[in-house]
């Protein structure tokens, strides 16, 4: 619960249409026949006396639908005018909850339910999550060092969202994969919940590229993260206090408190250390291949805006944690391979090793 009072997430359905569309369209006979036979007033009042298909409908079952809607309630919550009767919240979350489990097109949302497309499209408005404090970021190190990494902060990676050519905007867009998309970077802690995003990087970046202008990457080479200070890893006093480090794999820099693996073909202890590093870097991969499972948005091309696929990939991603709750550039640039060698000593001792890497080399 006390995740849940932090949690601040607004899904904001906005009435753009009406601002837009000549005044003899407002009250079309589809959008005016909405209580008597949209999905909200009619399916999804016979799916709350079936959990299961509740659930399959919306991905969230009906205890944790009502959770959330009492968190975003407020925010999302319209008046009513001299013209048009306001959506309830409740219905406005139903929308938004039913276009990012399915894909479906806005107009196609907005038929089931009866209401204006544009109305459908304004999907999010604002999100808002905070980010972890030197409390938070050692609490997820403990829960990494379970998974036979100490001084772990998060494994991070980037992923491409799809969607349709922006006007005008030539090969900014344009990613390796011959496709136009916005990157979700992201950093994963050890289960499965995304610690830190930042969205809606150019497609054509490279992951070190995207790292390099977030707003994350300048926040960690400005060390203004809130990261806990250097500290011996368990048993290995004698290695020194060590820096607390994001896993990555080989497309980002190697930096003080970002390991990436030993490059090349490596055997004996580099190929212990990548091992143990892969390992723990799974969670973030898992992470997104989750997401797109649960909100299948992302198995389609995104016919919107940059900015509203940003939004919607905000959303996605804070309703993903909703479900799961119950470096410095001072320093010189051989630091960082110092600290990955000291990780990789710890690993191949007798105080760092752990039984399954032997097998698994």
């Amino acid at each position: 619960m006390a995740r849940n009072r932090q949690l601040a997430l607004a899904l904001a359905l906005a009435d753009d249409e009406e601002k837009h569309v000549p005044r003899r369209l407002w009250l079309h006979n589809i959008t005016r026949g909405r209580q008597q036979q949209g999905a909200y007033h009619n399916l999804v009042q016979e799916l709350r006396f079936d959990d299961a298909r509740f659930a399959a409908y919306f991905r969230l079952n009906k205890c944790q639908f009502e959770q959330l809607l009492r968190i975003v309630a407020p925010s999302i919550a319209k008046l009513d005018t001299k013209f048009t009767q306001a959506i309830s919240p409740e219905e406005r979350l139903c929308i938004c909850l039913r276009y990012l489990a399915t894909g479906d097109s806005f107009r196609s949302v907005a038929f089931c339910f009866r209401v204006g497309a544009s109305t459908a499209a304004g999907i999010v408005n604002e999100v808002c999550q905070p980010k972890p404090d030197a409390a938070e970021w050692r609490k997820i190190a403990a829960e990494f060092s379970h998974l036979d990494f100490p001084n772990c902060l998060g494994a991070m990676d980037g992923k491409h969202v799809v969607i349709e050519a922006p006007p005008s905007s030539g090969s900014l867009y344009y990613n390796y994969k011959g496709t136009f998309s916005i990157v979700l970077l992201a950093v994963v802690d050890a289960k499965y919940r995304f610690r830190v995003v930042d969205i809606g990087a150019y497609g054509r970046n490279s992951d070190g590229g995207t790292l390099s202008a977030s707003a994350f990457g300048t926040a960690l080479r400005q060390n203004t993260l809130g990261i806990p200070a250097d500290s011996p890893l368990p048993g290995a006093e004698h290695l020194g206090p060590m820096p607390h480090v994001f896993l990555a794999d080989e497309a980002f820099p190697l930096r003080q408190n970002i390991m990436r693996p030993y490059p090349g073909h490596n055997t004996g202890e580099k190929n212990v250390f990548n091992l143990r590093l892969s390992h723990v870097r799974r969670m973030v991969e898992c992470a997104f291949g989750i997401l797109a499972s649960q909100w299948r948005v992302y198995r389609r091309v995104l016919g919107v805006s940059p900015k509203v696929a940003e939004n919607i990939v905000k959303a996605t991603c804070m309703l993903h944690n909703f479900l799961r709750w119950d470096g410095n550039p001072g320093l010189p640039g051989g630091a960082a391979h110092v600290v990955r060698d000291k990780l990789c000593q710890y690993f191949n001792s007798p105080l760092g090793s752990v039984q399954w890497q032997n097998r698994m080399v």
